[in-house]
């Protein structure tokens, strides 16, 4: 395969945050955009110079001219749009939350594997340059063993009951949609979790405003978390060691600079800005692993997703929330 041909499925915000990011990816061509009316998808492409317009998601699926679809439709969608594009033979990245349940995560992950097509979250920053580094930095020893981390990440929004964010039924609330980033940060650096306990702050329509999350990790490593959308925060990650720690700038989900302090050592600051919006190291993993056959990414793995999504779920069962995934039109 010479060149990877993406696809997005969704104009929506995010999609057109992303687009422009697919010019910083070697191999890579955003060759089309899927809407469910074709004036939808004829506009986002002339927008993003993106030469395929697909007015329903099944023609993009059904497509031989896209080999990835990124999906990036509300949260309940993604379940019935990623069986579609896996029983399709494409290979897909999936906005996270990756679905809004988990027995969803798992119908996707079974037909990922199933199939023998990629299947990955759309995690972002796992791919970020200075993310990298701090991996790199915990292997090597630096902080000691990693035994905890302490994060937040708000983001205020003001109510409006309509919007995908507060509203039930579009999988809204600050667990899915910022929770996610604290909790598989939590997860990429101290695994599974043995102990879940949240508490939330909800809406009048039933979603959360805000959590606080605590987690025992199965090596006895304790994550503190808290998000929400009803205030201000810096968006801070601190990653623990025996021997020192990592201050992640903020905001820490698309950080350019981390702090490493080491016990009787000046700290140490590293940089590494991101390509793009940030967006284009996420793109260039899948279509470097596309390219060499692989079926999951080593640093986003989808044991990594289901275990996310497990947490979220317990966290949403602890608020009383239960979400469901939604029957897509595929048109």
């Amino acid at each position: 395969m010479t060149t990877v041909r993406w696809g997005i499925v969704g104009t929506g915000a995010i999609a057109h945050a992303v687009a422009g990011d697919f010019q910083f990816v070697p191999g890579a061509e955003l060759a089309g955009i899927a809407s469910r009316t074709r004036a939808n998808a004829l506009q986002f492409a002339a927008q993003h110079d993106v030469r395929l317009a697909f007015g329903s998601y099944r023609e993009m699926l059904e497509s031989p001219d896209i080999d990835v679809v990124y999906i990036a439709t509300p949260h309940p969608q993604h379940r019935d749009v990623a069986l579609a594009a896996i029983a399709n033979g494409k290979a897909v990245l999936v906005e996270k939350a990756f679905t809004a349940t988990l027995a969803g995560a798992q119908e996707v992950v079974d037909a990922a594997r199933a199939k023998g097509v990629f299947a990955m979250e759309a995690m972002w920053t796992r791919f970020l340059p200075v993310i990298a580094a701090a991996r790199e930095v915990v292997a090597w020893g630096r902080i000691g063993d990693v035994v905890g981390l302490q994060g937040d990440l708000y983001a205020f929004r003001e109510y409006q009951p309509e919007h995908r964010l507060f509203a039930r039924e579009l999988g809204g609330g600050a667990i899915l949609d910022l929770g996610v980033y604290p909790v598989s940060f939590a997860v990429s650096f101290l695994g599974e979790a043995k102990e879940i306990s949240s508490r939330a702050r909800l809406y009048p329509t039933g979603v959360e405003r805000a959590a606080a999350v605590n987690l025992v990790h199965a090596g006895e490593g304790l994550s503190s978390l808290t998000f929400g959308f009803d205030g201000y925060g810096p968006g801070r990650m601190v990653i623990v060691g025996t021997k020192g720690w990592i201050e992640v700038e903020p905001r820490f989900h698309h950080p350019s600079m981390i702090t490493v302090h080491r016990n009787g050592v000046l700290p140490r600051i590293i940089e590494a800005l991101p390509q793009g919006r940030g967006y284009s190291h996420e793109f260039a993993e899948v279509t470097q692993r596309i390219r060499e056959g692989l079926t999951e990414s080593p640093t986003m793995p989808l044991s990594d997703t289901l275990e996310v999504m497990r947490i979220l779920e317990e966290c949403l069962h602890q608020a009383g929330i239960e979400h469901h995934e939604a029957a897509v039109d595929l048109g």
